[in-house]
């Protein structure tokens, strides 16, 4: 039989049990909140701009136009954007927040920063900052740039 290494003994599995643990709580917070982990993301997104495009939107998220449309469908019935024209393109529209929505950004920002500062509060200050240092080289020598949504 050959011999085949542990699971524990990658780095990646390590790191997608971190990440599994931070988001299904992060996931837990929002639901209470009425939206998932993704709507969260696009809600986020959305939130430093005016209107968007769906194309430019689904392409800074890393994720499909049909997945941005399916997404998009549920905070319009939420409530939490807005679909206008676009004077660009008579064939198209732009994505937006809602007053509701603008309102729904900064109680669900806390949510991320209020779980990532419980789940790492058993790090040092330096430890943390090392994490982070070695999550930005990682990310840069890797060109990693989708939005992480599930």
């Amino acid at each position: 039989m050959a011999i085949v290494s542990d699971l524990t003994a990658h780095t990646g599995y390590m790191l997608r049990m971190v990440s599994n643990a931070v988001s299904q709580e992060f996931a837990r917070a929002v639901a209470d909140e009425g939206v998932t982990v993704a709507e969260w993301v696009m809600l986020r997104s959305l939130y430093d701009n005016s209107a968007v495009a769906p194309s430019a939107l689904a392409s800074k998220m890393g994720m499909t136009r049909g997945a941005i449309s399916k997404l998009a469908d549920r905070l319009l019935e939420k409530e939490l954007i807005e679909r206008t024209g676009n004077p660009d393109d008579k064939r198209g529209h732009r994505l937006s927040l809602s007053d509701a929505g603008v309102e729904k950004v900064p109680v669900l920002a806390r949510l991320a920063d209020e779980n990532d500062a419980a789940f790492f509060a058993v790090l040092s200050r330096k430890e943390h900052e090392g994490l982070r240092r070695l999550l930005h080289a990682l990310i840069d020598k890797h060109r990693l740039s989708g939005i992480p949504v599930d």
